[in-house]
């Protein structure tokens, strides 16, 4: 059956810790062109039916790390496992596990949808009998149900991206490489892709998404990796590198009564760094990520402050890759 759910929830026995098994794994990866080396001693880990956000400006080294993943590029050193399977001595194998989708593709504009994902079908050697039902199954997924008789040059920019995940998705991956998906697509394309990418993890795939798209990737992705010249910055949880580069917790509050009162208040308490006034509320730091927000509350009800409006000011993933990052290139 396609796309059956695979088991979840398998984890690597410890008797100290229960980890995740491992996806993907790089060890030392390192590429080099000339002089310029794109990919620096990277050091990851993704996690099965992780959604992997892969974070960096143009240059940084995502692209030709995904491609030494889909085994197109070979390391100049260091080793990358996929599944198990190294991408260089283990190509083949590597190859059928995984499904990769550059950030440009080309497509036979000449051909059916159907026509188009048979032929890839038939390539991934998957019998006759069985393709009808494959090729249905994935348009059904990525929503292209409809335009299954379509010719691919006649269909808009968003749906060839989707049928483009089609095609990655024909042999029944169980990882998914995703090098910037949604890129040129109109906002309602994009929402309707990440909505995709979303099923598929839920159905099990590992899927690893480079963007520059930052907004999305943190509701979207389990995990991300921040990576500038090549080198890993930031590898794990998205809450972990906000919780990492956030001075202290920002709280925003309201009060109907004595703004100067309430001001006060907050400042005579020491797990309060700063208070501001700005656009008619009060901009709370606290001196640590680890204070509750709910001292604020308890802080003015107590002291006699009738609060209003109360809601935590929560770090972006774009305000935090600007922070990790230089900006520079290879």
């Amino acid at each position: 059956m396609f796309l059956s759910t695979p088991e979840r929830g398998r984890w690597r026995a410890n008797p100290l810790i229960m980890e995740p098994e491992p996806a993907v794994q790089t060890f030392e990866l390192t590429r080099r062109y000339g002089d310029t080396v794109a990919v620096n001693q990277l050091n990851l880990t993704v996690h099965k039916a992780d959604l992997f956000g892969f974070i960096g400006s143009n240059g940084a080294g995502k692209t030709t790390t995904l491609r030494i993943l889909a085994t197109f590029l070979a390391p100049s050193s260091g080793t990358a496992r996929i599944l198990g399977h190294d991408v260089v001595r283990d190509a083949d194998a590597v190859r059928h596990v995984i499904g990769y989708m550059p950030d440009f593709f080309g497509v036979y504009k000449d051909m059916e949808v159907t026509e188009y994902l048979d032929f890839f079908g038939a390539c991934y050697k998957i019998p006759a009998r069985q393709r009808e039902k494959t090729v249905n199954d994935v348009l059904e997924l990525v929503g292209l149900s409809e335009k299954r008789g379509a010719i691919i040059g006649a269909l808009s920019r968003g749906m060839q991206q989707r049928l483009g995940l089609a095609r990655v998705l024909i042999h029944d991956p169980q990882v998914l490489l995703l090098d910037e998906p949604a890129s040129g697509l109109d906002p309602r394309a994009r929402i309707e892709m990440m909505a995709i990418l979303q099923e598929l993890q839920r159905l099990g795939k590992t899927i690893i998404i480079s963007s520059h798209i930052l907004s999305e990737l943190q509701t979207l992705c389990n995990r991300v990796a921040i990576i500038e010249k090549g080198r890993l910055i930031y590898s794990g949880p998205v809450q972990g590198v906000r919780d990492q580069m956030a001075r202290g917790r920002v709280v925003w509050v309201k009060v109907s009564s004595d703004a100067e009162q309430a001001v006060q208040l907050l400042r005579s308490h020491p797990e309060v760094a700063e208070v501001v006034s700005a656009d008619g509320a009060l901009k709370v730091t606290l001196s640590s990520h680890e204070t509750d927000h709910s001292l604020v509350a308890e802080v003015l009800v107590k002291g006699g402050a009738r609060l209003i409006e109360l809601r935590e000011d929560e770090l972006g993933l774009e305000e935090v890759f600007l922070r990790v990052t230089r900006g520079e290139t290879q």
